[in-house]
């Protein structure tokens, strides 16, 4: 039974508990294909998960870690689509942060010829979360006008990908102002607005009177309120994180969260019918137990042809614990990955 280099969490709770350990592989069972992992994305679920804020967590030790790529190396028993040496990019529900994995071959999909491992890492979860809110919640429709909120990270970018193809006019949102220069001339949006006390004043200057018709939320807070606000009638918001609700620590800060709780938005459901506006939310761990609909949706993203993922940190393995405090910070732009050597 072959050996396998994982991080391991004892339990839910901090971050500084992230272990690296050598441990059995496992069998091989029917159905199961064995990939030697090249490089694994990180996600802003992998945080939440660690520190106890994510409800999908699982109780006791467990390996975070959404999305992988690699090579094939061994194929079980009923297996035909996939043989040894074939190219995979893959996700998991939890598990990810590892050397080698069994997975049921229904997880993976080819890794396109052209991408590298990094880029095959980095596409799947972020780019179902963007498909996904885009057009099944959000009904993205041509000439749209989109707001996208962290615009810089690697649902951002991917969202504005999506956003071109169907022709909509971008509005991204950052924290910082060093990343509007790469989102305006490298990623094409439309207008970039940093986010501060003047985000709605900001944000109707940005809308030059257009109609604002989808939101991709995951700050929360007043910035979702100012947001909701200024949506269009018929306009959807579609929730799909709360960044407000991060911490930099290991920890979560919880007399912290606590009063950013109670401070929360209030949107009244009796309201909705008279305002005219949606707002709906999800959890991509919804996707991974419907196959059939996270394929499918997988043959839409793909047939959009965009370009693979910007890649913008590279980690090796042994530098994990580095990769997710830059990641905390909130100061990286595209995709962070961790690579894992032979």
């Amino acid at each position: 039974m072959p050996d396998r280099i994982v991080y391991r969490m004892p339990k839910a709770g901090s971050i500084n508990d992230l272990t690296l350990q050598t441990e059995a592989l496992g069998d091989l069972q029917p159905g199961e294909v064995t990939v030697n992992v090249k490089a694994i994305g990180l996600n802003f679920a992998d945080i939440f998960a660690m520190q106890g804020l994510y409800s999908a967590t699982p109780k006791g030790p467990f390996i975070p870690g959404l999305e992988f790529s690699g090579e094939i190396t061994a194929v079980g028993e009923g297996v035909k689509e996939w043989n040894v040496g074939d190219r995979v990019m893959g996700v998991t529900r939890f598990g990810g942060y590892v050397s080698r994995i069994n997975i049921n071959h229904q997880y993976v999909i080819p890794l396109p010829d052209a991408w590298s491992f990094e880029e095959g890492a980095g596409f799947l979860v972020q780019g179902l979360t963007a498909y996904y809110a885009l057009t099944t919640l959000g009904n993205l429709q041509h000439g749209a006008t989109v707001l996208i909120h962290s615009a810089a990270g690697g649902v951002g970018i991917l969202a504005n990908r999506i956003c071109k193809k169907f022709g909509a006019y971008t509005i991204g949102t950052v924290g910082r102002a060093s990343k509007v220069e790469f989102l305006l001339k490298e990623e094409g949006y439309d207008a970039v607005i940093v986010r501060d006390n003047r985000f709605d004043e900001k944000l109707k200057h940005a809308l030059d009177d257009r109609p604002l018709h989808l939101i991709m939320e995951c700050i929360g807070g007043k910035i979702l309120q100012q947001g909701w606000e200024t949506m269009a009638p018929m306009g959807r918001m579609v929730v799909y994180g709360n960044a407000s609700f991060t911490s930099h620590s290991s920890r979560p800060n919880y007399p912290s969260l606590i009063w950013k709780f109670l401070r929360r938005p209030k949107i009244d459901p009796l309201r909705l019918p008279t305002e005219y506006k949606s707002l709906m939310g999800f959890n991509l761990i919804y996707l991974y137990e419907q196959t059939d609909m996270m394929h499918e949706l997988l043959r839409e993203l793909l047939a959009l042809q965009l370009k693979p993922q910007h890649i913008g940190h590279v980690f090796p393995f042994d530098k994990m614990h580095e990769a997710i405090r830059l990641f905390q910070k909130g100061k990286t732009t595209g995709k962070v990955v961790v690579t894992v050597e032979d």
